[in-house]
């Protein structure tokens, strides 16, 4: 174990990899909850009949996320020895939900629309035009990208909890709420022991929280711990692709929204987590970024064939990071638990918001450090990350923040006649950015 995943070379220890497993598994455990509602529809209704007569019921939907992500997630373990774990991302799951709940899509026109759009991505992986686009970012801009996902997360932590208020507006959530409470608590409790140097501050916040919320009646209790999973259902969404609507201009730009949201989601992670990992080299890069893209890419094109929506490299990884996680073995740890999750499903979807919120807010702050690395002296480097934060805060999404900041940051330097300090590579890439604006 030792000589597979270079736990004293990364600096940890098998006890630090699997307690950062687990913490990466909790702040992720939400997506088993929310994906079955994203795609049938939140509501005691347990299944949808799609426009096809296709009936696709929560617990099928539910069984087939946790064992995908639990297999790709050990996949990117194995094989690129990161501590990045997947699951069905938030965004393409709501958007292509919502359609097959108006019957604007199939269940299998959803499906087609991914597995090209993973495709694509396994394409440009493996004939490297990925790292192309990676490397010719410039450095600024991927030091940004990890201070930009924190502001992102804790944002996220703050919309869960209700501690904000983001429905027509920015305000305060209602603090008189146990929800609220609760997370504040829990951040408290995690931002003490940090302080007192407690390995598994954020895993032993979100068991505290979760614990203390049930006399609130904020964490349910479940009915039973150990439920068998059914598979009688599981053959409805499983290669049930629709191809024949995949000509038309609305699937077309529904691939493309897909495909980039997957892959800037997935550059801004993989480099924000690895920045919080110290990771990088001296350019910002992280050497051998090629076998997470691939795990990725495949996971979207496996996920499709098994009724899931894109596969993406989970933010929340950065929990475990922070939680000592540096090597594949954490991954590994958080897979096993996905996998596991098929028969406790019932005992790991009664984590409250209430408890993984205040993990996301103080990871945020964690991440936020990288931005001092941004030449602020400069304005014209300093203008794209500028961007980049506002528009992954406000506009709630990291690949709309990506976008946003690299745009800004060419249209500034070709202004201000310092073209020639961008790759030409940068210009072609400015194309379907802009494109993803105007349609995504």
């Amino acid at each position: 174990m030792e000589d597979f995943f270079k736990l004293s070379q990364r600096g940890t220890s098998l006890r630090t990899e699997i307690m950062a497993g687990l913490t990466t598994f909790m702040t992720m455990a939400y997506v088993l909850a929310v994906q079955p509602s994203a795609i049938v529809g939140f509501g005691a209704e347990p299944t949808i009949t799609d426009v096809n007569g296709v009936v696709i019921s929560k617990q099928a939907i539910l069984i087939m996320c946790a064992l995908i992500s639990g297999l790709i997630t050990l996949l990117m373990g194995f094989y690129s020895n990161f501590p990045f774990a997947l699951s069905t991302g938030m965004g393409t799951n709501f958007l292509l939900g919502s359609m097959i709940q108006s019957g604007e899509l199939s269940f299998g026109d959803a499906m087609a629309i991914i597995l090209v759009s993973g495709i694509i991505f396994v394409v440009l992986s493996v004939f490297g035009i990925r790292d192309l686009i990676v490397r010719m970012i410039p450095r600024n801009i991927k030091v940004a990208i990890s201070a930009s996902i924190g502001f992102f997360i804790a944002y996220l932590g703050f919309s869960n909890a209700g501690i904000g208020s983001y429905d027509g507006g920015i305000g305060m959530g209602d603090f008189t709420q146990p929800t609220v409470i609760l997370a504040l608590l829990g951040l408290l409790i995690i931002a003490v022991l940090t302080a007192y140097k407690v390995r598994g501050a954020i895993l032993y916040g979100i068991v505290a929280i979760t614990l203390l919320g049930i006399p609130f009646g904020v964490t349910p209790l479940p009915e039973r711990v150990f439920e068998v999973p059914s598979f009688s259902t599981v053959s409805n969404i499983c290669f049930n692709f629709d191809f024949g609507n995949l000509l038309s201009g609305s699937a077309f730009v529904l691939i493309f929204v897909a495909f980039f949201g997957d892959f800037f989601s997935t550059l801004g992670t993989v480099l924000g987590v690895a920045g919080k990992a110290k990771m990088l080299d001296e350019n910002g890069n992280l050497p051998g970024i090629e076998r997470p893209f691939l795990v990725d890419a495949i996971g979207t094109v496996v996920g499709a064939c098994t009724g899931n929506t894109t596969i993406t490299t989970f933010v929340e990884s950065s929990a475990g990071v922070e939680a000592g996680g540096r090597t594949g073995l954490t991954a590994i740890v958080a897979g096993v638990l996905f996998l596991l999750s098929t028969f406790f499903s019932p005992l790991f979807v009664i984590i409250p918001d209430a408890a993984t919120a205040p993990a996301l807010i103080f990871v945020g702050f964690l991440m936020i450090s990288g931005i001092t690395e941004v030449d602020f002296s400069d304005f014209s480097e300093a203008f794209g990350p500028f961007v980049m934060l506002v528009f992954t805060t406000f506009c709630g999404s990291i690949a709309a923040g990506i976008a946003a900041g690299i745009l800004a940051h060419v249209f500034i330097k070709l202004l201000t006649g310092k073209f020639r300090e961008i790759h030409p590579g940068m210009y072609l890439l400015c194309i379907p950015l802009v494109l993803y604006f105007i349609y995504g």
